[in-house]
């Protein structure tokens, strides 16, 4: 077979870099930076109620509000690596999404106001996921299927 036939890496990923992005992908990029934003003002919020307020356990706080920020680089980090086409990005971002149903589901749970909370929370998580999935996405990412990774088909 002729190089034209089984185009590199490099070739194929510049081809996909021409073609106009996914409306899909560019929607699941925004969801994972509205996912890794809500993550970062929770956790500085709950960094600042820890120094200036009157919290019930300051060092829990601090500890909170610190993990909410980096957790939050996951999902941004994703969302960036989607908008730029690249395909590890789809893992971080799927987890993200895995690991907010959960999330969506115990505040669902609640007798309080989290309980719209839940709602929005598991609407994204679930658009994403459908988002990250689509074929389209797939294929805009360069990500082949499994058993296609040595014929070059998609």
């Amino acid at each position: 077979m002729s190089a034209e036939q089984n185009p590199t890496p490099e070739a194929a990923a510049a081809a996909r870099a021409a073609e106009p992005r996914p409306g899909r992908l560019t929607a699941a990029a925004a969801l994972a930076a509205l996912e890794g934003l809500a993550l970062a003002v929770g956790g500085a919020w709950m960094l600042v109620e820890g120094f200036t307020g009157d919290p019930d356990d300051r060092r829990s706080a601090v500890t909170g509000g610190i993990t909410l920020i980096v957790l939050a680089l996951l999902p941004l980090l994703a969302a960036r690596g989607l908008l730029g086409r690249r395909s590890w990005s789809r893992g971080p971002a799927v987890i993200t999404q895995i690991m907010a149903l959960p999330v969506a589901y115990n505040l669902l749970q609640a007798d309080s106001m989290a309980i719209p909370a839940g709602i929005a929370l598991g609407v994204v998580a679930v658009a994403a996921l459908v988002l990250l999935v689509n074929p389209a996405t797939t294929q805009a990412l360069g990500i082949k299927g499994p058993g296609r990774a040595q014929d070059g088909k998609q």
